[in-house]
């Protein structure tokens, strides 16, 4: 195969998985939108100082537990 014809065929491989997801996710909404949060939040916890006595390190594994079983869900309704 060419490597034009490769590139193409990996580009469309790549946006078919993106409407793929664009699409499961859009049957999930509110745990769409509850996922985006989820992340959102972590990110502002990664910012903020690591002096709380181990509480942030623990709200981040209870934010990335959360993420993980809202993935779950959407994946156990079709998404």
């Amino acid at each position: 195969m060419s490597r034009p014809a490769l590139l193409s065929s990996a580009a469309l491989l790549i946006a078919g998985a993106v409407v793929g997801a664009t699409l499961a996710y859009a049957a999930q909404p509110h745990m769409t939108s509850a996922l985006e949060l989820l992340r959102s939040a972590r990110a502002e916890l990664e910012r903020s100082t690591a002096n709380k006595g181990g509480h942030r390190e623990r709200a981040i594994e209870a934010v990335d537990r959360a993420i993980q079983e809202t993935r779950a869900g959407i994946s156990y309704a079709g998404g």
